[in-house]
């Protein structure tokens, strides 16, 4: 009887290992995709005729919201948060202020820098996978290939733009909203 017992033991154990293993292997093959960064992202969105979506980034905000971290005036603010690093090496300002700060360095492609601030890539994901142009003409495959195109623009974007900012100020979203969208124009028929 106690054999049996144990021997149920051991099975069970190992089936519990294996389906541990199992999930470990599944999780693994989950797509990571790799940022390419803004400099990439440029060479195909900074023509008028769809938009310049670069140009349209590189007068904001978003551009120089990293640089904003390297200021006297963020680094006073981290440390009256109680932060020990300055703000630019800070988790907890970085998460708005840039992208890829916090992902395995292997994702990170040579034209990607985290010191180009709220790029592309922050709000529409890695772009490896659905940089071609080919699958850029394709929108349900570019999504397929990782592209995020964010549906409910006001509470994406608060996920950052909220009062759990040190320095939030209560804004109109349409109002912002029309300073940064960059749509593809519609082509006439």
């Amino acid at each position: 009887m106690l054999r049996k017992l144990f021997i149920l033991l051991v099975l069970s154990s190992s089936m519990v290992l294996f389906a541990q293993e199992k999930d470990k292997a599944e999780k693994a093959k989950e797509v990571q995709h790799k940022f390419v960064g803004v400099k990439t992202c440029k060479m195909c969105h900074k023509k008028d005729d769809i938009g310049n979506q670069y140009e349209k980034w590189q007068n904001s905000k978003h551009a120089n919201a990293y640089k904003a971290l390297l200021s006297e005036k963020a680094n006073k603010i981290a440390a009256e948060k109680g932060f020990k690093t300055p703000a630019a090496e800070t988790p907890e300002c970085l998460k708005c202020h840039t992208s890829g700060y916090d992902v395995d360095k292997e994702l990170l492609g040579n034209r990607f820098s985290i010191e180009d601030g709220v790029q592309c890539e922050t709000c529409h994901g890695a772009g490896k996978d659905y940089k071609a142009k080919k699958i850029m003409k394709n929108r349900e495959e570019a999504i397929a290939n990782g592209l995020i195109i964010p549906d409910k623009g006001e509470k994406f974007c608060s996920t950052c733009h909220n009062a759990n900012s040190p320095t939030y100020k209560a804004r109109d979203f349409n109002e912002m909203w029309e300073q940064i969208k960059h749509p593809i124009p519609k082509k006439e028929k």
